[in-house]
């Protein structure tokens, strides 16, 4: 049956594409825009699933939220490919970077965001925020030292799921050229033909 991905442009379900493409899952898309003024999704997202949120998928009967999770499904659908590699400490990483990504990385680059957008004391508070998001970078780049990927020595779904935090870290978050390997991997990911894929599949998006 085929996978519905139910994708909001310029959001997490990016990634759901180009997971997709790396996987060869057969899939279809539903689109929809942000409003232009508050930059917040369509109600319409909110008659596939009542949070209104994207990335939504639709398979085999189930609606599924949560980029993670999702992630995770689509993994094993794929009998395990991207997975979890096979040495015990890469299993870690992987587990650990899968769930970093959204739960300790975004929420930093997702204040930040927000605060910018207050006239007042926008600059003020952004600036308290940075040092918080120059932390996880300075580590994040300190893990890149020691090898090409996030879990290990190969390409899997935690680097998938790394590359909406760091492209939004690139674009608004200070993440240059002072950490040169998060940058390579940056500019690694980009040029997998399955990202292409999903980037020509998913249309415009702003952090790519």
């Amino acid at each position: 049956m085929t996978i519905v991905v139910h994708h909001l442009n310029n959001s997490r379900s990016q990634r759901i594409l180009w997971l997709l493409e790396e996987l060869g899952l057969d899939y279809e898309i539903v689109r929809y825009q942000r409003d232009a003024k508050t930059m917040f999704a369509p109600p319409e997202l909110r008659r596939i699933h009542p949070l209104g949120k994207s990335p939504v998928i639709e398979h085999d009967g189930r609606t599924l939220i949560e980029t993670g999770a999702i992630a995770e499904y689509l993994v094993d659908l794929a009998d395990g490919q991207l997975g979890a590699p096979a040495s015990r400490d890469e299993v870690i990483r992987y587990r650990q970077f899968l769930h970093y990504a959204e739960g300790s990385l975004m929420p930093p680059l997702l204040l930040k965001l927000v605060l910018a957008r207050l006239p007042l004391i926008g600059k003020v508070a952004t600036d308290r925020v940075q040092p918080m998001i120059d932390t996880h970078l300075d580590w994040l780049e300190s893990e890149l030292t020691e090898r090409d990927w996030f879990a290990g020595d190969s390409f899997t779904a935690a680097d998938v799921m790394m590359s909406f935090p760091l492209e939004a870290a690139q674009g608004r978050a200070g993440l240059g050229s002072s950490r040169p390997h998060l940058i390579d991997w940056l500019a690694r990911i980009h040029a997998r033909p399955a990202y292409q894929a999903a980037l020509a599949a998913g249309g415009p998006y702003d952090y790519a």
